[in-house]
C-alpha cells in the first residue's frame, strides 16, 4: 500500500459500504435482475480517490455486472451513482468515458483488423477529424492528429508495444492485447480506470509488467478499481478490498483484514488465504528472463501462424 493511500484509508471502518474521506465514486441501491435472478443488489459502495481497490468474490457474485452498470454498458432495475459528484445513472458508455471513467474487459476488445497504432488513436478524445465537415479540411485536424500519435507512441513505448505499432492487433498474444487495451484506455487521460480481470490468460512474464503498470497508474494519481481472482495479486497491489457474494457487498477492508475474515475465507478464499505475494514470491531475475524468452518464442510462433 502506498503511504498516501494508507493515510487516506487509516480511519475507514472495515464494514461493507463504509464511507471514505474522499470518494470518487459513490453508488446507492444498485439492483440488476435477470428474470427471477438478482445479479446485483449493492446498497452502498464508495471508492476512495487515488487508491487501488480490488473487487473480489466467487464466480457469479455480480462483479462484472456491477462494472457494466456503472460504466453504462448495462442498465439497472434501480439505483443511482455519482462520479466526482456528477450523476452517471443512465448515462451511455461513451459519455461515461468522456467523464473520465474508462474500463477494460475480461475478454479484450482490441480491433483485430486494425493496427496497434490505429487502435490507440481510437482511444483519444477531442478529435476534430471525427466531424464530417472538419474531416474535409486537413489543416483543421492534422495538428491534433500529430499530438495523438505522439501520445500513442509514448504509451506504446511505456507498455513495451512500440515495435508492434504497425502490426495488426489480431497478431498480438493474449498478454500483449491486455497491455494494448490498458494503454488505449489511457489515451483519454482518465481519472479512474476499471480493469476487469487484467491478469486473466496473461503469461507470467507479462504479469509482472502489468502489476507495475497498475501501481504506476495509482502513483500518478489515477484511481484504479479492478476485478480479480488471483489473490496473490490482490494482496500484493491493493490498498483496499471489497468483497461481493450473491450480488451483495459483504465485506470491505485492507487486504490483510479481508483475507483474515473467517466469513470471507469460508465463502471464497479457501485454505490458501494466508499465502502472500511478498518479495520471495516475485519472479527473480533469472526466472523472469527465462519466462520473457518463452513469451518471445510464443509470440514469434503466433506471428508465424498469422502469415
Amino acid at each position: 500500500m502506498s503511504a498516501d493511500a494508507a493515510t487516506a484509508l487509516a480511519g475507514v471502518p472495515r464494514t461493507p459500504g463504509a464511507a471514505k474521506p474522499d470518494p470518487i465514486l459513490v453508488a446507492d441501491d444498485v439492483v440488476r435482475r435477470f428474470g427471477g435472478i438478482t445479479a446485483v443488489d449493492v446498497r452502498h459502495i464508495e471508492v476512495q480517490r487515488g487508491t487501488i481497490t480490488a473487487l473480489i468474490g466467487p464466480n457469479g457474485a455480480g462483479k462484472t455486472t456491477l462494472f457494466n452498470l456503472l460504466t453504462g454498458f448495462d442498465r439497472p432495475n434501480s439505483g443511482s451513482w455519482t462520479f466526482e459528484g456528477r450523476s452517471l445513472g443512465g448515462v451511455p458508455a461513451a459519455r461515461v468515458s468522456k467523464a473520465g471513467m474508462v474500463r477494460t474487459f475480461q475478454l479484450t476488445k482490441a480491433l483485430s483488423r486494425m493496427t496497434v497504432m490505429e487502435n490507440m488513436r481510437l482511444g483519444a478524445k477531442d478529435q476534430p477529424g471525427e466531424s464530417l465537415v472538419k474531416a474535409l479540411v486537413p489543416p483543421l485536424w492534422r495538428a491534433r492528429e500529430k499530438e495523438i500519435t505522439a501520445k500513442a507512441e509514448e504509451l506504446l513505448d511505456r507498455f513495451k508495444l512500440y515495435e508492434k505499432r504497425d502490426d495488426f492487433a489480431g497478431s498480438l498474444s493474449g498478454g500483449q492485447r491486455k497491455l494494448l487495451e490498458m494503454a488505449r484506455a489511457l489515451m483519454s487521460d482518465p481519472t479512474m480506470v476499471m480493469l476487469d480481470e487484467p491478469m486473466a490468460g496473461v503469461n507470467p512474464a507479462l504479469t509482472q509488467s502489468l502489476l507495475g503498470h497498475i501501481q504506476g497508474l495509482r502513483d500518478q494519481g489515477t484511481t484504479v478499481l479492478f476485478v480479480e481472482h488471483d489473490m496473490h495479486m490482490v494482496r500484493h497491489i491493493s490498498d483496499w478490498v471489497a468483497v461481493m457474494a450473491e450480488g451483495r457487498l459483504v465485506a470491505e477492508g485492507t487486504p490483510g483484514t479481508v483475507m483474515a475474515d473467517p466469513a470471507v475465507i469460508d465463502a471464497y478464499l479457501g485454505a490458501h488465504h494466508d499465502t502472500d505475494l511478498g518479495d520471495d514470491a516475485l519472479l527473480d531475475e533469472s526466472v523472469a528472463r527465462q519466462l520473457e524468452q518463452e513469451a518471445a518464442a510464443e509470440a514469434k510462433a503466433h506471428e508465424e501462424e498469422q502469415r
